[in-house]
């Protein structure tokens, strides 16, 4: 483990060392959604379009459900390297790890179960049922690798591994590239075919993930004998195995893995909301912001990946008492990542109408999407605050904080800007909802910030070398 590197590189330095391979690894995962787009847009079926974007976020509740075990096992993990216990961070990386294999399992049979309710819910309709229905399908059978990928992915950067943790992404996402137009056109197999690339793709990510935990990781691990003791049962006089981990240690990794899963969750969430609000106008307006929304998550995907990227470095220092370093490390971030978000936000304005092109040749929906887009760019200022001081909470365990953001931004209030906005306004309404409700959202984000961590009031303030060096 690098030591050097969470203790006294020099912020810029430790900070983009760690978030850069994350960031990448996060355009990744936008690959993934956006080869499915690409491919199928191609096909120039708007009702496959649309059924794939009514399909899709059940493939970001699959991450979601992931990040119980691999952010919040990450965030505990971290803070444990920080206080130098590396044997009990080895042994609930493995407790983490088939935690999500045994989630991935009852997702896998739930979702089948449940498949036909889930897809009405989620706004299914004669038109486009079975594209929606084959896309989620192979999604479903596919969920325990996709969950499962999300442990190790997170847990290597503990280590300092961020490479390794983007290899992995990045030699699924090459292999589902090469699948996707082979599975769509050549085979015929339309969405289904997509989400089968995808899921082949994962199977790729897992076995080298799992690979470099079992020959190069030197604190992290997947035997399943760490995690189990042997303890004397008296009545039998022989003795047992039991799962070694307290009650404590679940509650850790819970109380941040949840609101880690809550955020995710939220996100699909606020896309069927949006979805379902747009309906009424027809389906050529789904289709337009499904492709709309691909574009905005290039942006949203770079600040996940810087946010979520310093968590490591976050949960070291803040385990270690740090607060001086802890607090520049903050400051870097938020200044960054706003001044990133209004490159972002001119870039995909000015080109707003190419990238709707790029997906689709159908002149209507380029229309709606270009206008959709533009609306959604308004906030990205906002939506990196709230990356930030999310993953600023989850690092530290603040797992109320955490949990406020995670269940507003995209879920509670959404869900009530939706309401009145959509009374109000109609169609541009609904439109305006998300960045309405990401301004809301940041506000509470400062408020909460000052409220829950005043520990980091001042710490390093007048020690601009502090801040340049450590």
């Amino acid at each position: 483990m690098d030591s050097e590197l969470f203790d006294r590189a020099p912020i810029p330095k430790a900070y983009f060392s760690l978030a850069m391979p994350v960031v990448m690894s996060m355009l990744v995962t936008l690959v993934y959604n956006m080869v499915d787009t690409y491919f199928i847009a191609h096909t120039g079926d708007a009702n496959m379009v649309a059924g794939v974007s009514i399909s899709a976020p059940v493939f970001m509740v699959m991450i979601a459900i992931g990040d119980i075990f691999g952010l919040g096992g990450s965030s505990v993990i971290s803070r444990l390297f920080g206080q130098r216990r590396y044997d009990d961070g080895r042994r609930l990386s493995v407790f983490c790890f088939y935690g999500s294999a045994l989630i991935g399992a009852a997702i896998l049979v739930l979702g089948l179960a449940f498949r036909d309710p889930i897809l009405a819910m989620l706004g299914a309709n004669e038109g486009t049922w079975a594209h929606a229905s084959a896309y989620y399908t192979w999604i479903i059978i596919g969920s325990p690798l996709i969950i499962v990928s999300m442990t190790p992915v997170n847990q290597l950067r503990t280590e300092g591994h961020a490479v390794p943790s983007m290899i992995g992404q990045i030699a699924g996402t090459v292999l589902n590239i090469i699948l996707n137009p082979l599975f769509i056109h050549v085979f015929g197999w339309g969405a289904g075919g997509s989400a089968f690339a995808t899921v082949l793709a994962n199977v790729c990510t897992d076995a080298y993930l799992v690979w470099f935990l079992l020959r190069r990781s030197q604190n992290l691990s997947v035997d399943p004998r760490l995690m189990v003791r042997r303890a004397a049962d008296n009545v039998a006089r022989r003795a047992r195995l039991r799962l070694d981990i307290t009650g404590a240690e679940l509650r850790d990794i819970l109380v941040i893995g949840i609101p880690s899963a809550v955020t995710n969750l939220t996100q699909s969430f606020g896309i069927v909301m949006v979805n379902l609000y747009l309906l009424p106008y027809g389906n050529d307006p789904v289709a337009a912001m499904g492709i709309a929304l691909k574009v905005v998550m290039i942006a949203v995907s770079v600040f996940v990946g810087f946010a979520f990227g310093a968590q490591a470095l976050i949960g070291y220092n803040y385990g270690a008492r740090n607060m001086t370093r802890l607090a520049g490390i903050l400051r870097f971030s938020y200044l960054f990542l706003s001044g990133f978000a209004i490159v972002m936000t001119v870039l995909l304005s000015v080109f707003d109408r190419k990238l709707m092109g790029f997906f689709i040749s159908d002149a209507r929906i380029i229309d709606l999407g270009a206008g959709m887009l533009r609306v959604q760019l308004l906030s990205l200022v906002c939506v990196g605050i709230v990356m930030v001081t999310t993953c600023t909470f989850q690092s530290t365990g603040k797992a109320l904080g955490a949990f406020i953001l995670s269940i507003n931004r995209q879920g509670v209030v959404l869900v009530l800007v939706l309401v009145v906005a959509s009374r109000v306004a109609g169609y541009a309404g609904v439109i305006a909802a998300q960045a309405v409700a990401d301004l809301i959202t940041a506000i509470m984000a400062g408020v909460l910030f000052f409220a829950m961590l005043p520990e980091l009031r001042g710490a390093g303030a007048g020690a601009p070398k502090e801040y340049a060096a450590r």
